[in-house]
Formats: C-alpha cells, sequence, structure tokens
C-alpha cells in the first residue's frame, strides 16, 4: 500500500509531470532573467516605482520557480535549472538586452508574462488530466502569481 500520494502516481505519469515541471521551470527561470533586464535597464518616467515592482516580482518569480522544482524531486525526478538548460529548453522569446524606454519594458514584459501565463495554465490542464492534482494545485498557484504580476506591469502603461 503507498504511503505518499505520489506512489499512488504511476511512473509514467510521475515522469511525464516531471518533464512538464521542468518545461515551466525553464520558462518561469527566462521570466525571471528578463525582469532583471529590465530593473536594471528601465529609465523614464515612473522610474522608481516600476524598478521597486520588479523586483519584487522576480522574487515571486523565483518562489514560483522553487515550487515546481521541488515538486519534480518529490515526484522522484530532477529540478533542471542551469543556464544551459534553461537556454536550450526555454520556449518563451527571447527578452531584448537593447532597450531602456520603460514603455518598452512594459510591452515586452507583459507579453512574455502572457506567454508564460499561458503555457502554464495548458500544464495545469495536463496534471489535472493525468490524475495529478498536487502538480496541478501547484501550477494553479503559480498562474495566479503570474496573472498578478502580469496585471501590475500592465497597469504602469
Amino acid at each position: 500500500m503507498p504511503t505518499h500520494f505520489v506512489e499512488e502516481l504511476k511512473q509514467d505519469v510521475r515522469q511525464q509531470m516531471v518533464d512538464l515541471l521542468n518545461e515551466n521551470l525553464s520558462n518561469a527561470i527566462a521570466l525571471t532573467l528578463a525582469v532583471k533586464q529590465a530593473h536594471w535597464n528601465v529609465k523614464g518616467r515612473g522610474f522608481i516605482g516600476v524598478h521597486e515592482l520588479l523586483d519584487d516580482v522576480a522574487d515571486r518569480l523565483r518562489e514560483g520557480a522553487d515550487l515546481m522544482a521541488e515538486r519534480a524531486v518529490i515526484l522522484g525526478g530532477f529540478a533542471k535549472g542551469t543556464t544551459e538548460v534553461v537556454s536550450e529548453k526555454a520556449t518563451m522569446e527571447a527578452y531584448p538586452v537593447d532597450i531602456s524606454d520603460i514603455e518598452a519594458h512594459i510591452k515586452a514584459l507583459k507579453e512574455r508574462f502572457m506567454f508564460v501565463g499561458g503555457e502554464v495554465r495548458k500544464a495545469i490542464e495536463t496534471a489535472g488530466d493525468a490524475g495529478d492534482e498536487n502538480t496541478a494545485d501547484i501550477l494553479t498557484e503559480v498562474s495566479r502569481a503570474l496573472d498578478k504580476d502580469a496585471w501590475f506591469i500592465g497597469a504602469n502603461a
């Protein structure tokens, strides 16, 4: 008799969830780095508010990434969050490194938040369909934070 919920999941489902979590982990790390890129380089009216907001957003993104990484390990896999893996596996469009205008950063970040949020929502459905409600719940928590931060960033436009 299984002693934990994860043992009730078949090995192939656990591996599918580990892969799904790592895909979203790569996007979360890429988005975190994009937010820091904007934080360091943003200029314009409202600078200080956006600059400080982006630090808070990066912290929340790291928390979400941590949840996904830990869940992958709980399921018996490995969290794959190195720069090499993220560079290869992230599906989010690369963030421009040569902009400083506050409006350009807001637009670029909002687009990427919308994309990453959409990928997480697809993953929620996949996890639910696979019968892994705990992974779906973690992804839902990540999705809520992404939506909220996309709204915070977009409200500056």
